[in-house]
């Protein structure tokens, strides 16, 4: 089978699966339907093996959106992975990927979940390797031990649900949401969700992914690995509402927006930028789940995954036709020369900026509104409009730095759109972009939300997302005014780039000092004392008494003594 076929079979199928998976959305969602099937795979000594499947509105639509996604993300890779020659091992890994994600989605049984996530992790690891160098290496060994922490969580769970008898959990949301047990694992899934989508502590992980192909980077980052976590908490959501480690999660995802939103404005790799954005996003969705309003956590969820897909898709052509420089300062003026992809790169920056009337829009906007309404204390208020504030600042100044300004890479390069396949594929979600959050809207939440506030409240959004993009004209360095030089002082930009250095915390920080220990012990000990007494000491004793006793043994003494005798003899003959 060529390589072509692979990628218009993969396709299709995944285009026909998520357009199945709309329609039966539809009938549950309008007569209010759950399917849970049970496939017994085997029986042993009245022990029953089953597989467990959960079809809801929810599953369904998450199903839709992914397939969706991953069936543009696969035709968009037969243009971009053109050059590989090993692109059916790319498709295989990325439909390994999806059907992972796929698994994780459609099961109230937290053996098949933890399946479904442990797949996600190791084939995330494979992917982001793909590229066999020594960064790839690096970012798959953080990324996949970053997640091993969250496997570790889910195989507690696993234990700890032990003393119900079953593992469908979704039996024992309600009903032992007060129970000892129930809290511990309410605690571990919280802990899974985090390492899974990159909160604090384990953040850095997320923009170190950024060395896999940047089709796997529009998959990862919308609707697939780090979006699980989330989702899991949103299955979860009825045993965390009165828990205090909730709260704690509050804070630690509301830090996480804040954190990203900086470290994107300090940034001038374009895929990393994006990758930051992401993470705000998470931070978002996660805090929005610790106030209680799953649903809206999902609607986010599923909006952002659109838009943020056909960011990285434009970046993808942007980097490619760049001849692989992913240096913002080196781009500028696209926009005479890729129109259309500049086209579906601004559309898609707006509806992340949650600009009205797009995608973005209408989840973000409720959102603030509902924080606005809820009886929040002023540090994480000013944590939720700050955060909306900073990413229309990175937004701006993304836009400034690739749209605006002159073009300041070598003129020999050639710029211009030449796969229309990567073309169709990114209008497919341009037109996504654009619709689907009215559309979701209209189908997830049944009556309509009407959120009453004070004027200057209702327009806050609107003051710091103008503020922002003010910010993000002024730092972009494309006028006289340019407050770079102020703002980029040493060590706070060091400070706020390096994401309040957590990835130096999460590798070389935390192996430094092990490493520095096991080298001191090596010289003091294996190589020290350790060899003086026992190895090389010993040896040395026994090999010099050995030699000792070699004197002896080749009778050297006798030939000696019998030597002098003799000479003794012969001088008092001599003498008389």
């Amino acid at each position: 089978m060529n390589k072509v076929s692979i990628c218009f079979i993969s396709f299709f199928f995944l285009f026909f699966f998520s357009f199945v998976n709309f329609m039966f959305m539809m009938y549950f969602i309008m007569n209010n339907k759950v399917l849970f099937l049970e496939w017994e795979i085997m029986t042993l000594n009245s022990s029953m093996v089953v597989m467990s499947i959960l079809l809801d509105w929810m599953s369904l639509l998450f199903m839709m959106f992914v397939s969706l996604i991953s069936s543009v993300v696969i035709y968009y890779s037969k243009g971009y992975m053109v050059s590989e020659m090993n692109l059916n091992r790319f498709i295989i890994l990325v439909l390994l990927f999806v059907f992972s994600m796929i698994l994780l989605i459609i099961s109230p049984n937290i053996i098949s979940i933890f399946l479904g996530w442990d797949g996600l992790g190791l084939v995330s690891y494979c992917l982001v390797i793909f590229y066999q160098n020594m960064k790839s290496f690096n970012a798959g060994m953080l990324t996949v031990l970053s997640n091993r922490l969250g496997d570790v969580c889910i195989l507690m769970v696993v234990a700890w649900m032990m003393n119900y008898g079953s593992w469908n959990y979704i039996f024992y949301l309600e009903l032992m949401k007060n129970d000892l047990s129930m809290m511990m694992v309410s605690s571990m899934v919280i802990m899974a969700a985090m390492t899974k989508s990159a909160q604090i502590p384990f953040s850095s992980w997320l923009p170190a992914a950024m060395a896999a192909p940047t089709p796997v980077s529009a998959l990862v980052h919308s609707s697939t690995l780090v979006t699980a976590g989330v989702y899991l908490l949103i299955r979860f959501n009825l045993l965390l509402i009165n828990m205090l480690f909730i709260k704690f999660l509050l804070l630690l995802a509301g830090l996480t927006m804040f954190m990203a939103g900086i470290s994107a404005n300090y940034e001038f790799d374009l895929k990393k930028i994006i990758a930051l954005s992401t993470l705000s996003q998470l931070g978002l969705m996660m805090s929005v789940l610790s106030m209680g309003f799953p649903n809206l956590a999902f609607f986010h969820l599923l909006t952002h995954a659109m838009f943020k897909a056909l960011l990285f898709m434009c970046a993808g052509i942007i980097i490619h036709m760049m001849n692989d420089m992913q240096d913002i300062r080196f781009m500028g003026g696209i926009s005479f020369y890729l129109p259309l992809t500049s086209l579906c790169l601004n559309i898609s920056n707006l509806a992340l900026c949650g600009i009205p009337f797009l995608a973005g829009f209408y989840s973000k906007d409720l959102i603030l509104e509902l924080v606005s309404l809820s009886n929040l204390n002023l540090f994480i208020f000013l944590l939720y409009y700050l955060s909306t504030g900073l990413t229309m600042f990175y937004t701006i100044r993304l836009l400034m730095y690739l749209m605006i300004g002159d073009y300041n890479l070598m003129c020999i390069f050639n710029l211009y759109e030449e796969d229309y396949g990567m073309l169709s594929s990114m209008f497919m979600l341009l037109f996504m972009s654009v619709i689907s959050g009215s559309f979701l809207m209209w189908m997830i939440f049944s009556y309509p939300f009407m959120v009453y506030l004070p004027f200057n409240l209702k327009m806050l959004v609107i003051y710091v997302s103008l503020i922002g993009a003010l910010m993000g004209f002024l730092v972009s360095g494309m006028n006289i005014y340019s407050v770079n030089k102020f703002i980029m002082t040493y060590n706070i930009s060091n400070f706020l780039c390096l994401m309040w250095f957590l990835p130096s915390l999460s590798t070389y920080g935390v192996s430094y000092y092990f490493l520095y220990l096991g080298q001191n012990l090596l010289k003091i000990i294996d190589m020290g004392w350790s060899e003086y007494y026992s190895g090389q000491g010993m040896y040395n004793i026994i090999k010099n008494y050995s030699i000792f006793y070699n004197i002896y043994q080749l009778n050297n003494f006798k030939v000696y003594l019998f030597s002098f005798v003799l000479w003794m003899i012969l001088m008092m003959l001599i003498m008389i």
